[in-house]
């Protein structure tokens, strides 16, 4: 019997898995200053990925908040146009600590959206990704860091600290991983919310190869 049909769609608050409705996504510090200092990944790589990830949480409607530290006080700039762009309407939350968990303005914001299962990407993958990740997994938060949508000061500043974060119980993700989990079956109408992400990227993925700048 041809499969052309889709399985039933579990429930989308409850389920194990990421889902449209139960997840929210978390994005800090993707600011110049922070890219200057990244060796464990290129900036295009980091780029491709974590616009993936705003491309795919913009497609399912997915809430997204986004911090930055240190622009109040002169000291950075804010986040990455490119970024941003993809983001209408979100708007920067900026502070002075490393830590954006620490951070009450933050954290209101991450539990305004009453989701319990936080997709987390963040410049340095050692600082600003893995302590607010520490923080929300010891608070109860299910929490899924974006491997390659981040980066460290070296591969071992990044590889460590992945090693830290699933120790203490995160679940590392990739970008198009995080598409597929919410997209989940290709007979549901809006797979093509998943298509359309595809259809950008792996084209600038393999030009991006091509010119040896990932």
């Amino acid at each position: 019997m041809a499969k052309t049909q889709p399985e039933p769609i579990r429930d989308q608050k409850s389920d194990h898995l990421l889902t449209p409705e139960n997840c929210a996504v978390v994005l800090i510090d993707y600011q110049p200053e922070q890219y200057r200092t990244v060796t464990s990944s290129t900036r295009e790589e980091i780029d491709l990925n974590v616009i993936a990830v705003c491309k795919l949480a913009r497609a399912y409607d997915i809430p997204v908040i986004v911090s930055t530290v240190g622009v109040d006080m002169g000291v950075n700039t804010g986040t990455a146009e490119a970024i941003l762009a993809e983001l209408p309407g979100v708007k920067e939350i900026d502070r002075s600590g490393v830590n954006a968990w620490e951070d009450e303005e933050f954290r209101n914001a991450v539990k305004a959206t009453g989701r319990r299962k936080i997709v987390i990407a963040g410049l340095w993958t050692e600082v600003c990704l893995t302590f607010p990740t520490l923080d929300m997994l010891a608070e109860g938060f299910e929490v899924y860091p974006v491997a390659d949508a981040v980066g460290g000061i070296s591969p071992v500043s990044h590889d460590r600290a992945f090693d830290r974060m699933i120790q203490a119980g995160a679940h590392p993700v990739t970008a198009i991983s995080f598409g597929s989990e919410l997209m989940r079956n290709w007979a549901r109408e809006s797979s093509d919310r998943f298509r359309k992400v595809l259809q950008w990227y792996f084209p600038k993925r393999f030009a991006l190869m091509k010119e040896g700048r990932i």
